[in-house]
């Protein structure tokens, strides 16, 4: 693993994002590896030669960009960890994301986090402070073998879906978020199941076949699920899986009675 240390010239930066207003990314690459990341884009805008999961850069000074006060970010949506996870191993060392937090607070953001990790458990005592804040911890498949392979260095599904019973505890609105739905193999029925008690909302996410990731992907079900290397080709070729899969989605959720949200990409992939 290649960790430096770099400057950054700004850390707030505004989004493309429907609904979300700014975007915070503390580091550069993630050490969780997963093979599917749709952030490995990065490398394109940031020189890297080590592969995705093999670098991270570290903002050193991402906290002092922060202003100290000012009404520009007051009930705006700022997300932390876009193209990142903030809250990736290296953040127990260099702990940006909980200074990054504690600048935020008198800003009076509307505060949305994604993560893999129950490290975000640590900086509780701060998410409490802001007015508005939630917490969305992404979870794809439940077998954990399988998740190893896809996910070398991240938490568990137990510990995840341990970590958003714990911050419902606490009074965080709580996330769950489905991505990337792998199929045949991510039984997003059985999740929300197993955590409508304690989840707020839910969101899904479909697998976006971007040439990297498909190969990624493609080598993994070698190794794994051999028999289903051809249904994925299928899936690959058109929409109708992910159409009548998104109706399913929506069907059980109502059915469920639980708040959702659908972020399917609809683009065929040659």
């Amino acid at each position: 693993m290649e960790i430096r240390e770099v400057k950054a010239k700004s850390i707030v930066t505004k989004s493309g994002l429907p609904g979300i207003d700014y975007v915070i990314n503390p580091y550069i690459g993630c050490a969780h590896a997963c093979g599917y990341c749709y952030a490995r884009f990065m490398k394109r805008f940031t020189g890297h030669l080590e592969s995705w999961g093999k670098f991270v850069d570290v903002k050193i000074n991402a906290p002092d960009l922060i202003p100290g006060k000012g009404s520009k970010y007051q009930g705006k949506e700022i997300l932390i960890g876009s193209v990142t996870d903030a809250y990736q191993p290296i953040e127990r060392k260099y702990k940006l994301t909980r200074r990054i937090l504690e600048k935020l607070i008198d800003l009076e953001p509307e505060l949305e986090i994604i993560t893999k990790s129950d490290l975000v458990l640590r900086d509780i005592d701060l998410l409490k402070k802001f007015k508005k804040c939630s917490v969305a911890i992404s979870l794809s498949i439940q077998d954990e073998e399988l998740r190893k392979d896809l996910e070398p260095l991240a938490n568990s599904g137990e510990r995840r879906i341990k970590a958003l019973k714990k911050l419902k505890q606490e009074g965080i609105k709580t996330i769950l978020f489905v991505s990337p739905i792998l199929p045949y193999l991510t039984d997003w029925q059985d999740l929300v199941k197993k955590t409508k008690g304690f989840v707020d909302q839910y969101w899904f996410e479909n697998f976006n076949p971007y040439a990297v990731a498909r190969k990624k992907i493609d080598l993994f079900l070698k190794r794994n699920r051999p028999e289903l290397v051809e249904k994925y080709q299928e899936v690959y070729s058109n929409d109708s899986y992910w159409n009548k899969e998104e109706g399913d989605i929506r069907e059980f959720c109502d059915k469920e009675k639980v708040k959702y949200r659908v972020f399917f990409h609809h683009k065929k992939s040659a």
